[in-house]
């Protein structure tokens, strides 16, 4: 299979499965090639409720999560979608209940007051809402409080479980010797990667894999987030992260993805990627250079002025306003005219003093990178959503990037190898688990 790239289509909502004659990988089982089914067994049959170790799961738990879900992220659901979506809530369900269940037979206990207090925290902080709206609004989307609180208590038992289970000891050598790297890769560039990887081994796997691959393509441009497929399909350590290799540099990683990383635009995806006894897809989230000042990371101060359009106007109508937004734009000498200018041709007006031109879209970042203070981009935007116009009013450059304390590292190491500790924890309690599926 031919190194190939193409652009990533932004995360959607829907999750689709690939069809199910594609086959799958299943290395690390002993299974025939040729499978003899006994007994009868209707794939359309998704038991939605659980009993966990005597702890019940009803079909509310996961409606009110799902409706949690679904309103706090802008999913829309075709019922393929909806379906998986449950199958996904019911077992992050089984991992929360399981978690509180470890925590209560440590002899951890989480008052209520103390779930009373983060649910305050976490409604005012994400949502700008009081614990009595954020009660009513949950309940106005067919959630409520008692799910989000359950989900609360779930991460609090089970930080609390690992704070009295794990302890990470980090030697005053290993720091040294993770801050003398770090030094010696100064200037290299790194490289935020996501990986699907799927073995094969044979020219028959090989077919089965391309097919694979081609669907999970497919896929993904017509919206499904390459996290999604990752958990689902790959067969990487990194799949339950979303296939996410964290940030990486090119010897750290198969040669063929180093190069592959070197020659990708943030953004786009690569592969099928030929690594020996499989292939993978290449995710590049983002790339910068080790301890350098990143121009990305500029912070900027802008003025966005965008007109709209009513309903019914016509795409000549509104080519026309959009020519007159230009031209009225181009007249503006800084970020000082763009009030009356958007007084004069009915504009809105919107500050930002904040942002970091690694967030803007892709589209923008380069065009907005290479602007002079005052100046504006050209107009972007569409019928729908109306018709904009950012000006720079103020550019930050990044500071050089200075070496972390050591105090820094030792948490660093800490918090990976908790981390790798915590996924072990959770792996044995699913294996000594008693789930009853009604």
């Amino acid at each position: 299979m031919a190194l190939g790239l193409f652009a990533l289509v932004p995360a959607a909502s829907a999750q689709t499965v690939p069809d199910e004659d594609v086959a799958l990988p299943t290395s690390g089982l002993d299974l025939p090639s040729d499978i003899q089914l006994f007994g009868e067994a209707n794939p359309d049959v998704r038991k939605p409720t659980a009993i966990v170790n005597d702890t019940v799961i009803t079909g509310t738990d996961v409606d009110q999560r799902i409706a949690f879900v679904t309103t706090v992220n802008n999913f829309e659901l075709s019922d393929d979608d909806r379906r998986q979506l449950r199958l996904q809530i019911l077992r992050q369900l089984i991992d929360e209940t399981l978690q509180i269940q470890a925590a209560e037979a440590a002899k951890i206990e989480i008052g209520p007051d103390q779930i009373d207090q983060y649910f305050a925290a976490y409604a005012q902080r994400n949502f700008n809402r009081t614990p009595e709206e954020m009660t009513a609004w949950l309940t106005s989307i067919g959630s409520s409080a008692a799910s989000v609180k359950r989900q609360i208590h779930g991460e609090i038992a089970w930080q609390q479980l690992l704070r009295q289970q794990v302890h990470v000891n980090v030697s005053d050598d290993e720091v040294a010797a993770w801050l003398k790297r770090l030094e010696d890769a100064r200037g290299t560039e790194e490289y935020h990667l996501k990986e699907i990887y799927i073995s094969s081994n044979t020219p028959e796997r090989e077919r089965q894999v391309s097919a694979a691959f081609q669907q999970m393509a497919e896929q993904m441009r017509n919206g499904t987030p390459f996290e999604v497929l990752a958990q689902r399909y790959s067969e990487a350590t990194t799949a339950p992260l979303g296939g996410d290799l964290g940030w990486v540099r090119a010897g750290m990683v198969p040669q063929p993805l180093a190069e592959a990383a070197r020659n990708m635009q943030v953004g786009q995806i690569a592969g099928p990627i030929d690594v020996g006894p499989g292939y993978s897809l290449l995710y590049l989230v983002d790339k910068r250079k080790v301890l350098t000042a990143d121009p990305s990371d500029a912070r900027l101060s802008l003025r966005q002025m965008t007109i709209r359009f009513p309903a019914g106007t016509t795409e000549a109508q509104a080519s026309s306003q959009v020519a007159a937004f230009a031209a009225a734009t181009e007249e503006m000498r800084g970020c000082g005219d763009v009030a009356a200018t958007a007084d004069a041709i009915g504009a809105s007006v919107v500050d930002n003093d904040s942002m970091r031109i690694r967030e803007l879209p892709p589209q923008l970042r380069e065009i907005v990178g290479n602007m002079q203070v005052g100046s504006s981009t050209q107009p972007f935007g569409s019928l729908d959503d109306g018709v904009s116009v950012l000006v720079l009013c103020g550019r930050d450059d990044p500071s050089e990037p200075i070496l972390p304390s050591e105090d820094q590292v030792r948490d660093r190491i800490e918090q990976e190898r908790t981390s790798l500790r915590a996924q072990r924890m959770l792996r044995d309690l699913r294996r000594d688990a008693l789930i009853d599926y009604r």
